[in-house]
């Protein structure tokens, strides 16, 4: 059977092919999750569909999809048409698109011809692709922070855990601020500080905030056991963070800590990862919530 080259976790490796996964979106009112119990299926599509990431409007979605067997390329999801158009159409294979904070392009993930992983940048259209960092690699996943500065998952090398890297695109280079961290790179909105995971060689994992200004991280609270894909809320800028287990949508606050607010088992859903929540509503878009998750079997 072919083998193909595939971002899974931590590490690109040449593997038989993920099980499918789904692009999930559903609709909320102001507060997110306790009206989140049904989900529509967006990119229909019996392969590899992943980390949704929605345009600044609220009004489109951004995925990466794997429709011919062979690389990954991105997508757009506009919510309001159910219209599904490419943007990329390279030989490479593309990830993790997210809008950059000048709204002028999209950033990825690109793993080049001989396996190398850089971030890269395109023109919304899909044309114009430039690499970022010339000497940062491999990159994981990616997180901007302002217009000049990225949150980098920076994979290890030999066995090494991954790091979370700062990028500063005005000198071309990166700086290390923390070890053992997971995939799930978070812009708190509101504040702009930066929300990953850490798991430590022992003892449960942690979600932590690191301050830009300051250059300091402090620990927000403990994930749900064994999930580490995660979303900020924007209605709720004092702090209210989504996780999910199973086909389960969690929510935590520092008053009432980690508790069920939505499960989708009845819209046949099960595992769910990535999560992506839409813009502020008072910005003028409906509240809704993207994730990822793989179809139950029959």
């Amino acid at each position: 059977m072919r083998k193909v080259v595939l971002l899974l976790g931590a590490a690109v490796m040449l593997q038989q092919a993920p099980p499918p996964t789904e692009v999930y979106l559903a609709s909320a009112g102001r507060d997110v999750a306790p009206s989140i119990t049904s989900a529509v299926d967006i990119s229909n599509n019996p392969g590899y569909d992943n980390q949704p990431s929605f345009t600044p409007d609220g009004r489109a979605i951004l995925f990466t999809s794997n429709r011919d067997g062979k690389q990954t390329d991105i997508y757009r999801y506009d919510i309001a048409t159910k219209a599904i158009a490419q943007i990329t159409r390279t030989p490479e294979s593309e990830y993790s698109p997210i809008v950059t904070p000048d709204g002028r392009t999209f950033s990825v993930i690109r793993v080049e011809a001989d396996g190398t992983q850089r971030l890269w940048r395109f023109d919304l259209d899909g044309s114009n692709p430039r690499v970022v960092f010339e000497n940062v690699k491999p990159v994981g996943y990616h997180a901007w922070i302002d217009a000049t500065h990225v949150a980098m998952f920076i994979l290890g090398a030999n066995g090494q855990p991954a790091t979370l890297q700062i990028g500063d695109t005005a000198t071309g280079g990166a700086t290390t601020i923390e070890s053992r961290i997971g995939r799930a790179l978070q812009i708190r909105p509101g504040v702009r500080t930066l929300t990953f995971v850490v798991k430590p060689a022992s003892g449960p994992w942690l979600i932590k905030e690191w301050d830009p200004a300051t250059k300091q991280a402090r620990t927000i609270c403990e994930t749900l056991e064994g999930s580490e894909d995660l979303a900020w809320d924007p209605v709720f800028h004092d702090g209210r963070l989504l996780m999910a287990k199973g086909s389960k949508i969690f929510r935590w606050d520092a008053a009432s800590g980690w508790r069920e607010e939505g499960d989708f088992a009845a819209s046949g859903i099960d595992r769910i990862t990535r999560l992506a929540v839409s813009p502020d509503p008072r910005a003028g878009s409906a509240n809704r919530l993207a994730f990822v998750a793989e179809p139950r079997r029959q």
